[in-house]
């Protein structure tokens, strides 16, 4: 079931948006302002928001930009409603990220219908970009790479390595001396034929290596 945003700071217009769409089987969730839609929003992140414009406060074209900008927010279908028709205006809320654009008075069949396109965009959308991350490891990365030749000491600053650390932070993290995760290191660049750093990390992508659950290491290992 589809969770809805609501967003405007007529009750009267808020509470039958909402009657309406949780009697056509979605999930409704309001509020009355654009700062009381933002925590809305990051308490519960919908699949979709219909917002008012003109609002005390935040405005709606304040709230879509700070939506927006935030991570969770960059691809959730967003609708307008506004009294404003003219067309400088709607060039605005789209420009500020909205998906769609109607104009109040509306039929609630046409609100409606603009949802359920949208929401069906968002579901293809997210389908295409799963089959090309699928497709893309697929093709990148071997089903079953070959064990590593290391130790187990070497293997641990292997996996630290790839995730980027310095000599200083994997010896913090392991328990180990710079000194120490620099041997390892050097015997790591040996047995595999690399020269430098960056070519290990781009060696453990290339072969399909993931690092496995951290897991400390002894001065002594």
């Amino acid at each position: 079931m589809s969770k809805i945003l609501v967003v405007d700071d007529d009750i009267t217009l808020r509470a039958a948006l909402s009657r309406y769409l949780v009697n056509r089987q979605y999930t409704v969730d309001d509020a009355g302002s654009g700062e009381e839609g933002l925590e809305k929003f990051r308490a519960s992140m919908p699949d979709l928001v219909v917002s008012d414009i003109i609002m005390p406060g935040m405005d709606g074209l304040e709230f879509c930009r700070q939506l927006r900008s935030a991570p969770d927010g960059k691809l959730v279908p967003f609708i307008f409603l506004s009294s404003r028709g003219d067309i400088e205006d709607r060039i605005q809320g789209h420009s500020m990220g909205a998906d769609d654009y109607l104009i109040k008075p509306f039929e609630p069949r046409e609100l409606l219908a603009k949802i359920e396109g949208q929401l069906e965009r968002s579901r293809r959308i997210h389908d295409e970009l799963q089959r090309l991350i699928e497709k893309s490891s697929a093709a990148a990365t071997p089903m079953n790479p070959e064990p590593l030749p290391l130790t187990p000491a070497e293997e641990k600053v292997f996996w630290e390595v790839v995730q980027g650390y310095t000599n200083r932070q994997i010896g913090d993290r392991l328990f180990i001396s710079p000194r120490t995760v620099q041997t390892h290191l050097s015997n790591i660049l040996s047995k595999l034929t690399l020269d430098n750093r960056a070519q290990l990390v781009r060696y453990a992508y290339e072969n399909g290596y993931k690092p496995p659950a951290s897991a400390s290491l002894g001065e002594g290992s």
